[in-house]
């Protein structure tokens, strides 16, 4: 099956003796023993095996799991890591992830951010406890563009994990499996849910491995895992992804062309245009650019918020991937510690009329 037969009948297990077209929700928390009982929902249920089903066939891996959010699932791989275990970080990483190797994982693993695009710093900050290199490509917020197989290659040579968040890309456009990733991460909160409904995680494995069974665990006893209705809406948003995502990077795309010409703009970073410095290399391991963007407004602060305040239809909200159109000024969610230029807007480009958006823009840019 190709991916958009796959979203459609992955996920779709019926076990119900009246054989409905869609498998139901199961609510129950409990199951009778018997052989092969999934017997308590934190260890399984069946809308769960469903989900991790069509999530692990979309990218290619041998299994997958799902977590009660994208940070829920990220943590599941830092704490299947030995402690003391060093790790090879993107620094310009998701805070709220960056922030689980700071605050809560201090003194437990080592980190090192650095730009993974630099692939001698990379090797330069290889220690002899290296056990992963965790990639974020396309970047949030900067839309930096990481080589998958470059950073694989040095993953293998010194015998380390290589873990990909793919959340932007989504396995419509990117499979950092078939790049050589050992593990794929997921924010299903964002396109895979792409309705601003439902909060969820994911991870995605290569190999079923001794490493892959230890996050699996992690999953079963720490218990952070998706409840059956956000499974079941998960498993249905799924069913649509390949045609949302193309709508977002064909709107994206031609939005980011819009504001490269724009006078008012100081910057637009999207790995769809020419002039992003890594655009050869996103080309090279995507097949589309996805619908995420990020631009800098001439000025600061001010002149940035001004811009949103003039928006109709982007709403100044956090998180990105839903079918409507959100903005925000990053540096101002993500705190005084932020990195993010302050003047930087990034951009979930929603579903709505390609041109109701571009009017949208142009009257918020005019001076």
């Amino acid at each position: 099956m190709r991916l958009e037969t796959l979203a459609i009948h992955a996920g779709n297990t019926i076990t119900d003796s009246h054989q409905p077209a869609v498998q139901p929700i199961t609510t129950s928390t409990t199951f009778v023993h018997h052989e092969g009982s999934l017997i308590y929902s934190r260890a399984n249920n069946p809308n769960r095996m469903a989900l991790e089903n069509v999530l692990a066939k979309l990218e290619h891996g041998e299994g997958a799991a799902a977590f009660s959010s994208g940070n829920a699932a990220a943590l599941a791989v830092f704490q299947a890591l030995e402690p003391g275990s060093h790790i090879i970080a993107p620094d310009d990483m998701y805070h709220g992830i960056h922030r689980q190797l700071v605050e809560i994982l201090k003194g437990i693993v080592e980190v090192s951010f650095v730009d993974l695009a630099d692939l001698d710093l990379v090797r330069a900050s290889v220690k002899p406890n290296t056990k992963l290199i965790w990639i974020e490509t396309p970047s949030n917020p900067l839309l930096k563009i990481t080589d998958i197989r470059a950073l694989v290659a040095i993953g293998k040579e010194i015998r380390a994990k290589v873990a990909c968040d793919n959340t932007f890309a989504t396995p419509v456009f990117q499979n950092p499996i078939l790049l050589g990733a050992d593990i794929v991460m997921h924010s299903t909160t964002k396109y895979l849910g792409g309705h601003s409904d439902i909060l969820g995680g994911a991870l995605i494995c290569k190999k079923a491995d001794d490493f892959w069974q230890r996050i699996k665990m992690i999953q079963h006893v720490g218990g952070a895992v998706p409840s059956p209705f956000d499974t079941y809406l998960l498993t249905r948003s799924i069913k649509t992804l390949a045609y949302r995502m193309k709508g977002h990077a064909e709107h994206a795309g031609i939005i980011a062309e819009y504001l490269f010409q724009h006078p008012q703009i100081e910057e637009v970073c999207y790995p769809g245009l020419k002039s992003h410095k890594n655009h050869q290399v996103a080309a090279s391991q995507m097949s589309g650019f996805g619908g995420m963007l990020s631009f800098l407004v001439k000025g600061g602060a001010a002149e940035a918020d001004e811009v949103i305040s003039k928006l109709k239809y982007f709403t100044n909200a956090t998180s990105l991937g839903g079918v409507e159109s959100l903005v925000e000024r990053r540096a101002a969610v993500e705190g005084p510690d932020s990195k993010t230029p302050v003047n930087l807007i990034r951009m979930s480009v929603g579903l709505e009329h390609l041109d109701d958006l571009l009017e949208d823009l142009s009257q918020a840019l005019h001076k």
